[in-house]
């Protein structure tokens, strides 16, 4: 049994039950207690019952878990939204609402719309005060954007001519996640933010990290695409940290031992060349060329100087990993003995889009790079973009946009975060927006990300997410005026998602825009009962992948 209001709120209550015109003009319930953002009203049954037959569909909407309602207060109006709904007894009028408050607007005085909507509520309603649905026209204003720079990427849930807008420089500026399970359109939506941060900013500098080479046909006309036939990294860019885990096979006491022996030899390496010799206090993390059959000479002097052939041990295992990575053609992009000239500016400028001349993204597929060494890519890739940023600090500003597809896979959970990607992702998601670094998850599985990053995001946007672990890791991290939208999140149907932080004016359920075919990633799923009747030229196909399979290559 529900507690029953005092008798004063009860009776106005009564009075709002009798009005007869079921527009959004009617109230349709009370505040009956208040508790900071989160308050509780008593709704109208017959009110309600009454507005859901309403033309317009955010009114008939409002007495729902996820409806927004308004609460006059003087000459103001309080937006707040419905996160749970309860009835204490069968024969009650009343349904319970607890709300959370989300904002705050001014009221026209002659009609009682609302204007000048801003975040946050400054004072809260006293119990009486009359709730009103929101309607349409208040939604455009909630959500009218047309003072900051913006991208809009779909329309209100569940409105169809009230646009969502995300604020850019809120957005970038504080970084973002776009979380979804498999198959919820997650490939496509990211697409469709990045042509519209390209359309907003033609002279950007966006780089993308795309595992599995689905975002290249999406950005051929507004974007660079690098892969392993063109990339062309050169190895000496990676600092000490990444020189160990493509070059040492070893744990423990014998790793350490590996590791001192390289870094005498490295330094060395990069002091042979002239930019070396010009630096008077180099360092082995310093970013100078050299020659890997000078690394390798420099090791076999050092193992010359032994005494005893079994302190040579460490000696030659590092020569015959730095040989093998020489003569694996599959490193052929990273390694090759082409790439030891300074280019070292040459492959800022291509990377980070600087000029852009009109294509501000890069799309970097390391789908065909070899798994033992993607994780040192993709750091290389990461740390480049937060050196360049820090390096760079007393010339004119070029901030940069860093999104990882798949983030899950390079910032793991658990507490020590052990690989060098895993550690510059999250200093740059801590870090990164002092130094114009802005950084953007995109991942299946939210809850595989290392504890805290998420929570770095200033905005996040959630599409439909099917794991518990994975709904209850976005739940922790979302700001307390969204609870309301946190159970529809299993619900989201495809190509839908809730956006919340500081990239909107308030939470937010979005159905995105449609992208034309040519601007969508190659993410599509195969469709089984069509291709399975497909017969003819196995044969061929076979043949042609062995030889593909045999020689490494695409």
């Amino acid at each position: 049994m529900s507690e029953m209001p005092n008798p004063s709120v009860f009776a106005h209550a009564t009075a709002l039950a009798t009005a007869a015109v079921p527009d959004e003009r009617a109230a349709i319930g009370c505040v009956v207690s208040i508790a900071g953002a989160s308050s509780r009203l008593l709704l109208d049954r017959d009110s309600i019952a009454r507005i859901e037959a309403h033309p317009d569909p955010v009114v008939s909407s409002a007495g729902q878990v996820g409806g927004q309602i308004k609460v006059r207060l003087g000459s103001q109006w309080l937006i707040a939204t419905i996160r749970r709904l309860s009835l204490g007894d069968l024969n009650s009028p009343w349904i319970e609402a607890d709300i959370d408050f989300l904002g705050e607007g001014d009221q026209e005085r002659l009609t009682g719309k609302l204007y000048n909507f801003r975040r946050g509520v400054t004072r809260y309603p006293l119990p009486g005060c009359e709730a009103f649905p929101v309607t349409t026209a208040d939604l455009k204003q909630i959500y009218a954007a047309d003072t900051v720079a913006h991208i809009e990427i779909g329309n209100v849930y569940p409105t169809h001519d009230v646009r969502a807008a995300l604020y850019i420089d809120a957005l970038l500026g504080k970084h973002f996640a776009l979380v979804g399970s498999t198959g919820t359109g997650k490939s496509t939506s990211a697409a469709l933010i990045l042509h519209k941060i390209c359309q907003l900013a033609p002279e950007g500098h966006i780089v993308m990290i795309d595992p599995h080479g689905e975002y290249a046909s999406a950005f051929r006309t507004n974007g660079a695409i690098y892969d392993v036939t063109n990339l062309q990294m050169p190895y000496w860019l990676m600092n000490f940290e990444e020189h160990c885990e493509v070059f040492l096979t070893t744990a423990g006491a014998d790793r350490q031992l590996d590791a001192d022996i390289l870094a005498k030899c490295l330094l060395a390496a990069r002091a042979k060349n002239r930019v070396g010799q010009e630096i008077a206090k180099l360092t082995v993390d310093a970013p100078i060329p050299y020659l890997l059959s000078d690394l390798t000479n420099l090791i076999t002097q050092e193992m010359g100087k032994m005494d005893r052939a079994g302190d040579t041990a460490p000696y030659l295992r590092l020569k015959t990993k730095i040989d093998e990575v020489k003569a694996d053609p599959r490193y052929g992009f990273m390694f090759s003995g082409m790439l030891v000239a300074d280019t070292m500016s040459t492959f800022l400028s291509r990377v980070f889009r600087m000029p852009g001349d009109g294509k501000p993204i890069s799309i970097v597929d390391v789908s065909g790079v070899p798994s033992e060494i993607t994780s040192v890519v993709v750091a290389v890739l990461a740390r480049m973009t937060f050196d360049f940023a820090i390096w760079s600090r007393n010339e004119p500003q070029r901030p940069i946009l860093l999104v990882c597809e798949e983030a899950h896979r390079y910032i793991p959970s658990g507490r020590n975060t052990t690989s060098a990607v895993g550690r510059i992702l999250s200093r740059i998601a801590k870090e990164g927006r002092k130094y114009g670094v802005s950084l953007g998850l995109i991942t299946q599985r939210p809850s595989d990300l290392e504890e805290g990053v998420l929570s770095q995001c200033g905005t996040i946007i959630a599409m439909r997410l099917n794991n518990e672990r994975d709904q209850a890791f976005v739940r922790a991290a979302m700001p307390e005026g969204a609870k309301s939208f946190l159970d529809s999140i299993p619900a989201l149907r495809n190509r839908e998602c809730i956006v919340c932080g500081e990239g909107v004016a308030i939470p937010i359920r979005v159905s995105f825009d449609s992208l034309d075919e040519n601007k969508r990633p190659a993410s599509g799923d195969p469709v089984f009962s069509q291709l399975w009747r497909d017969t003819g030229g196995e044969d061929s196909i076979i043949h042609r992948t062995v030889m593909r399979w045999r020689a490494q290559g695409k």
